[in-house]
């Protein structure tokens, strides 16, 4: 018996072709029709592990740029994972729309979401061994691009959303069909062009417009439109900088499909062949983040911090399409960078030069300008930085500006700005702290008014005038008027700065020993200048999300730091800087500046780090020059200020040079105005009394009778021939001080020292 003969390769492929021809009709039937026997059972199968998605793709959202602007809404910065912009129908030109629906899908509009024979022919296929078919519909493209670049979030995601799988495309055909029946035809192109890669790191039609062309997609014309709808099949093949004659002739093969689907006439598709690419070789691509802000890019930095605490994080905002209108001030800032720049260079080793200002209010203190000398960026070679220069604080302390929250203190505790103050001389050590001695800058009159005491600055008398107010008080000011950054724990488990100062009691601290922000002092001149109200330095003006609706930002509220009256006295109190013998005197007239200011220096003690502060009714502000380097060096003034052995930095030079030039230009031609009228109460104060003269009497009843005064004691033991015990000496005796005021007592010991032996 003859053995059977084996079927054809022939006749095994066509048998092979029709079972697979009836499993696609099957199949197909199964995703039109999901409830019919059972290829309903497919469809589900294949639907189930997508669920989730098929929501996200019904509401079109999709990764999308947030814009940051300045006051003025002029961009500053783009914030992307994916550089894209949405846009609506209508502002997509029909030329870009004809385009990409007639060599794409010419059936788009007549047809439904799934085209059968492109389904069926994939199908049969990947049944029949063949390569894999993608499907063909503008719809069931946008459910595979949105699987890519929106559900996708890793490479490997973006693999798998992407991998010839039969499960896959019955799901792309099923989600594209729900979407034809939902949703309108060019609402669904809409998406399309909103979504898809136009190559160069652009994702839809309003980035590829703006890289490409330099326009908005509402006026692409019929070759920019033809260009970009050829490009979407390979981006890379037909990129028009690195392959120009490949996309030219993508172009044109796009061209002559509008021609042929009736969408532009043959003269019209001749001029369209005919015209250039027009694309410029220097792809004009945005940079993500702030690196592309430039002189913006350190209020950028400060933008997206206080977004992030205030529940915005960056993920949020790199994805989700907001627009964030700052407060940023452009005539502000330029004028900020001018002066900083102009006192010190971008490149000058271990000197920067930082200046934030901000706007007092009542409700609200908008930050203007933050800008320092450095340039933003990573060039570590040129001394750029990422570091938030103007809004961190910078580790080397303030010096003597902290003097403010001292006479602050001062003042709420019943003092007055003409009260007398001590000022010891040469040098004066602190009760408060054991050890702690000081000394003066400058030689000082033995007693100055507190108003005078501001203006030039006697550390002694300051670090005296502590002792009457306590060092508690002092800080606790320091932080209700802006110094917030003290009262925040310096390492997890640590005490604050603030913390560590009151349980220490610190004397040093109206020298400003702590590490201070730049913005923050800026603020605290707001802070003075709105009356006492504190208000955190807000950069946000508006935040909107992809549809213009108002998105709301958290913020701290606005809260009386110190009473009104304290706060428009104390802003008499520093107004003699700028005038003669004041810190801040000599720069003050080399800028030409004459409007009335509270202003106040600072400098710490080996000159590495100088500061001011200033504030007019309608500006504060603050500058800080210091050594930013990881080992700093004393700073001398100079053109340009340098490192040197001794340094000559303080904050009447190169800090007050650079607020009263960026002031002066930002405040230009509007008239000035006057400081708030002092209140009298807080002008003579209600503390100062006479100090009882208890020189010869015993230590107990001497003490007793100065407490009951409203003084405290100090009693420092003396070589006298007096009889033990005896006062023999106090300081102050017989004047006008502060009550509260330390008094020290000389104490005899009954006894004196005798005189060495003779040498030999």
């Amino acid at each position: 018996m003859a053995a059977p003969r084996r079927p054809s390769r022939v006749l095994l492929g066509v048998a092979r072709l029709a079972a697979c021809t009836v499993l696609a009709g099957v199949l197909l039937a199964g995703v039109l029709f999901p409830l019919v026997g059972g290829a309903g059972l497919v469809s589900q199968a294949a639907s189930s592990s997508t669920a989730t998605t098929t929501p996200g793709v019904m509401g079109g959202s999709m990764p999308s740029t947030t814009t940051v602007t300045d006051a003025a809404g002029t961009p500053i910065a783009r914030l992307f994972d994916q550089d894209r912009q949405v846009v609506p129908s209508s502002g997509i030109s029909t030329a870009m729309k004809g385009a990409i629906v007639a060599i794409e899908d010419r059936r788009f509009f007549a047809e439904s979401g799934v085209d059968p024979r492109s389904v069926g022919r994939a199908l049969v296929n990947n049944g029949s061994g063949g390569s894999t078919q993608g499907a063909s519909t503008l719809t069931e493209q946008y459910v595979k691009n949105y699987d890519q670049y929106v559900v996708a979030t890793t490479p490997s995601e973006q693999l798998r959303a992407t991998a010839p799988s039969l499960g896959r495309k019955i799901r792309e055909a099923q989600v594209a069909e729900q979407l034809d029946r939902s949703l309108p035809k060019d609402e669904i192109l809409t998406r399309y062009l909103n979504l898809v890669s136009f190559g160069n790191g652009t994702y839809g039609v309003a980035a590829a417009a703006r890289t490409y062309f330099g326009t908005t997609p509402d006026h692409l014309t019929v070759p920019q439109g033809a260009l970009l709808a050829g490009m979407v099949q390979s981006p890379t093949a037909y990129d028009p900088v690195r392959h120009p004659q490949a996309a030219t002739g993508r172009r044109n093969v796009v061209i002559d499909q509008m021609r042929a689907a009736g969408e532009i006439d043959p003269t019209t598709a001749r001029a369209a062949a005919a015209a250039p690419l027009g694309v410029d070789p220097a792809l004009p691509q945005p940079t993500d983040g702030c690196l592309g802000a430039g002189d913006a890019g350190f209020f950028c930095s400060y933008v997206l911090d206080y977004l992030d605490r205030a529940g915005i994080p960056p993920a949020q905002l790199r994805r989700g399409g907001y627009t964030v209108r700052t407060t940023m001030d452009p005539a502000a800032t330029r004028a900020a960078k001018a002066a900083v720049d102009g006192q010190v260079t971008p490149t000058a080793p271990h000197v920067a030069d930082v200046l934030a200002t901000v706007l007092p209010g009542p409700t609200s203190h908008p930050v203007t300008a933050m800008v320092a000398n450095r340039t933003y960026g990573l060039d570590s070679a040129t001394r750029q930085t990422t570091y938030d220069l103007p809004g961190d604080p910078e580790n080397l302390g303030a010096g003597s500006v902290y003097k403010i929250f001292t006479s602050s203190t001062y003042l709420a505790q019943g003092g007055g700005i003409h009260d007398v103050l001590p000022v010891p001389q040469p040098t004066y050590t602190s009760a408060l702290t054991p050890g702690y001695t000081i000394g003066n800058a400058e030689p000082n009159p033995p007693t100055l008014s507190l108003q005078d005491a501001l203006a030039r600055s006697p550390n002694t008398a300051f670090v005296k005038l502590e002792e009457s107010t306590g060092i508690a008080p002092v800080v606790d000011t320091a932080v209700r008027m802006g110094l917030r950054s003290l009262a925040e724990p310096t390492a997890p488990g640590k005490p604050s700065a603030a913390d560590a100062m009151k349980s220490g009691n610190q004397a040093s601290f109206t020298l400003g020993p702590t590490p201070t922000s730049p913005l923050e002092l800026a603020n605290v001149g707001a802070t003075l200048a709105s009356h006492g109200v504190w208000c955190p330095p807000d950069p946000i003006a508006a935040v909107t999300d992809l549809r213009g609706h108002p998105v709301p930002v958290s913020t701290e509220p606005c809260s009386q730091a110190v009473s009104p009256a304290v706060a428009d006295t104390e802003m008499t109190g520093l107004s003699k800087d700028d005038q003669p013998g004041g810190t801040s005197q000599p720069a003050a007239q080399a800028t030409h500046w004459s409007r009335p200011t509270a202003g106040k220096t600072g400098t710490t003690e080996t000159a590495e780090s100088g500061v001011f502060v200033g504030a007019t009714p309608t500006l504060a502000g603050a500058s800080v020059v210091f050594d930013d380097s990881p080992s700093p060096r004393p700073i001398c003034d100079g053109t340009p200020p340098t490192s040197c052995s001794q340094g000559s930095l303080a904050g009447g030079n190169v800090p007050a040079r650079t607020f009263y030039q960026a002031a002066g230009s930002v405040l230009g031609s509007t008239p000035p105005q006057p400081l708030p009228a002092p209140d009298p109460a807080y002008v003579t104060g209600g503390r100062r009394i006479s100090v009882p003269s208890v020189v010869t009497q015993d230590q107990t009843d001497a003490t007793a009778a100065l407490r009951q005064a409203g003084y405290t004691v100090r009693a420092v033991p003396v070589a006298s021939r007096a009889r033990a015990g005896a006062v023999v000496g106090q300081d102050p005796q017989g004047v006008d001080a502060v009550r509260g005021e330390q008094v020290t007592l000389s104490v005899s010991t009954g006894q004196i020292t005798p005189a060495p032996p003779p040498p030999g």
